[in-house]
């Protein structure tokens, strides 16, 4: 009997310890302040080849921010506000916040409601191993030059 009640415990024991292992909480990439620094520099050396002063931001996952920088003659003062709310956009929605825009100009004009984001192009997602690690966003001049400095510095992850 013992010898059988012994057997079952250290069955148990093997059981529980599977389960342990299986139950490992899993690992993902962080977005260091290097690899921010990395982004900024790539988006900004975008927007100083194009002369598109701006502001960039660059949050982590959880949407808070990493790095920003206001580049002289930034074209528009407020985007010391914007840039950061365009990243944190990108990364709370983990999409680029231009869909957003088009949700809200398109089917989905409800979007509009979601308080305190920005709903603006020029926030973009950052991936690193598949995952979303934070996301960066610019504000410059236009939309369009919004977008094309934010993948610049995204690329720069890959």
């Amino acid at each position: 009997m013992f010898k059988n009640t012994l057997s079952l415990a250290l069955g148990a024991a093997a059981l529980a310890a599977s389960q342990l292992a299986a139950a490992a909480l899993p690992t993902q990439p962080v977005l260091t302040l290097a690899a921010a620094q990395q982004v900024i520099q790539a988006a900004q050396a975008k927007a100083q080849a194009e002369n598109w002063p701006c502001v960039i931001s660059v949050v982590d996952a959880a949407g808070l921010p990493l790095a920003l920088v206001r580049m002289d003659n930034a074209a528009v003062p407020a985007g010391v506000e914007i840039a950061p709310g365009k990243a944190r956009t990108a990364a709370l929605f983990r999409r680029p916040s231009g869909a957003l825009e088009d949700a809200i100009n398109g089917s989905r004009p409800a979007a509009a409601t979601a308080r305190g984001f920005v709903l603006m192009r020029g926030g973009l997602p950052l991936v690193a191993e598949g995952q979303i690690v934070g996301a960066i966003g610019v504000s410059a001049d236009t939309p369009q030059h919004d977008e094309e400095i934010a993948k610049a510095g995204a690329a720069a992850l890959k």
